[in-house]
């Protein structure tokens, strides 16, 4: 589907109807990522999920207005505001995080939780190096020869099954990217997150082997979300939710229950 806000053609999928639940991928991929990650361990009756795909990546355009992530949030919450008339989770991945947290900023009065898994923000430390926790010898007969260098580089846990989701959810969307639009958003990378606390109930997990972004700046979060669970998943780097999906869906079942509690 398509939806046209401020010039920008927003291609997303939806699936279900109830509470509305928006899930937003990270860089280099398309919704194809986080909706294979999400279906796998949401509950099918109960919630309207909704994928978009970001700005310079999948089948999104007409985004040349767009020179900042600032940009980027504020279209997003404009096209969340147009599709949805209630209050509504919000969950990112990634980069995603990053934005979804820009969001909440914005509507915290509409969102009912956040949840950010291996959330990127303005910096990281203490990052780990590559590890490998598993590699079975028939991992690579799932992938291209030229898929497994990526692969390589995003998941510690070298199996068939991960290298099958690797292959079938994670590279369609990298063909898709538009490398010169992320680079003028991305330019303008710092995304305004406001200063205020944000009340509602929120999850954060992170991958104890994530080379990518490492696990301790976002426990440097908590303080700003004092209802948030907080989770530092072993034998998981940043493509923690293909690598541990039986916990995340522990997880997401526990601050899915807390979101949507009526208030006492």
């Amino acid at each position: 589907m398509q939806c046209r806000i401020n010039e920008v053609s927003i291609h997303y999928v939806e699936h279900g109807t109830g509470v509305p639940l928006i899930a937003l991928h990270g860089a280099g991929v398309d919704h194809r990522e986080i909706e294979a990650a999400i279906e796998a361990v949401i509950p099918d009756d109960g919630y309207r999920r909704i994928y978009p795909d970001l700005p310079g990546m999948g089948r999104t355009t007409d985004t040349d207005a767009l020179t900042c992530n600032d940009d980027v949030v504020a279209l997003l919450a404009e096209f969340i505001d147009h599709l949805v008339d209630q209050p509504y989770l919000l969950l990112g991945h990634s980069y995603g995080g990053y934005l979804a947290r820009g969001i909440a900023a914005r509507r915290p009065d509409r969102v009912l939780g956040l949840a950010l898994l291996c959330p990127i923000g303005e910096g990281s430390r203490d990052v780990p190096p590559t590890t490998v926790v598993r590699a079975d010898a028939d991992a690579y007969s799932e992938l291209e020869p030229d898929q497994r260098a990526g692969f390589d580089d995003y998941f510690v846990v070298h199996t068939r099954a991960t290298a099958r989701r690797y292959r079938e959810h994670v590279v369609p969307g990298t063909t898709c990217v538009d490398e010169a639009t992320l680079g003028r958003i991305f330019a303008g990378w710092k995304v305004a997150v406001g200063s205020d606390i944000f009340e509602r109930p929120s999850l954060i997990a992170a991958g104890r082997l994530d080379s990518s972004v490492g696990y301790v700046a976002a426990a440097d979060l908590l303080e700003h979300y004092p209802h948030a669970t907080f989770a530092v998943l072993d034998d998981a780097g940043h493509a923690l939710p293909h690598e541990q999906p039986a916990l995340l869906g522990a997880l997401l079942k526990d601050w899915l229950d807390r979101s949507t509690r009526p208030n006492d």
